[in-house]
């Protein structure tokens, strides 16, 4: 059976309902999965959890589910660029589970790899730690932290084949290799498409065994959070 579906909305058909868990690679507005993101918020679906470094920017990335209501509880390190996830958290409507990043990262790899459980010293004192198992090792205090498994994941990549193997571009890679394997079901969607084979198999980041279902999406918009310049200076003869 073709994992590559028509569009974003097919690829999510049968897989949404409400109060799931839902992993969505990306940080900041940088490589995060645009187009599935807007289906599962034309989907209708709510009273999601969503599982990300952030929740995107008022009016896009993962904003947009939060203008729709669709999200109850929130996981994520980095939440500052958006005024509405500030507005529902301090009204009490919407849940927050800060996880420091590094911490995060690697609870959605342990989910990913079957561990349902590791220890750290990140977090140690501080509220991160308040009602969570400690442990003692060579003397050292650590806490700890459950590993991610999400209902579904969606993630973008750069490059993919037929049969789910992705490559992902410089920095756009960020968290969407540890998402990718967090997933029950995971989806993605891929800039360019090739058949099995045209890539090279030491390129490939995650393999097409943990990927369900995959779109194409050509020339995606790719909006900056913050666009900082500086004047351009005069070049002589130019």
């Amino acid at each position: 059976m073709s994992k590559v579906q028509a569009h974003a909305a097919e690829a999510l058909q049968g897989i949404l309902r409400d109060g799931m868990v839902l992993a969505v690679g990306g940080f900041g507005l940088c490589g995060i999965p645009s187009a599935l993101i807007n289906a599962v918020r034309d989907s209708g679906v709510g009273d999601l959890t969503v599982v990300s470094n952030n929740m995107g920017v008022d009016g896009k990335g993962l904003g947009v589910l939060l203008e729709a209501g669709q999200v109850r509880k929130v996981i994520a390190s980095y939440v500052g660029e958006n005024k509405l996830f500030a507005e529902q958290f301090l009204a009490g409507s919407l849940e927050v589970e800060f996880s420091p990043q590094g911490t995060l990262a690697e609870r959605l790899r342990a989910g990913g790899a079957g561990i349902p459980a590791f220890y750290t010293k990140t977090g140690v004192g501080t509220l991160i730690a308040v009602g969570k198992p400690h442990a003692d090792f060579d003397g050292v205090r650590y806490v700890q932290e459950r590993g991610i498994v999400a209902d579904v994941a969606l993630v973008h990549a750069y490059l993919a084949d037929t049969d789910g193997n992705l490559v992902y571009r410089n920095t756009a890679r960020n968290f969407n290799p540890l998402v990718a394997t967090s997933g029950v079901i995971t989806i993605a969607e891929a800039e360019h498409l090739v058949q099995p084979g045209e890539i090279d198999p030491n390129h490939v980041v995650t393999p097409g065994v943990y990927v369900q279902r995959l779109i194409l999406v050509e020339n995606p918009v790719k909006d900056i959070e913050q666009r900082t310049v500086r004047p351009r200076l005069a070049v002589a003869g130019v």
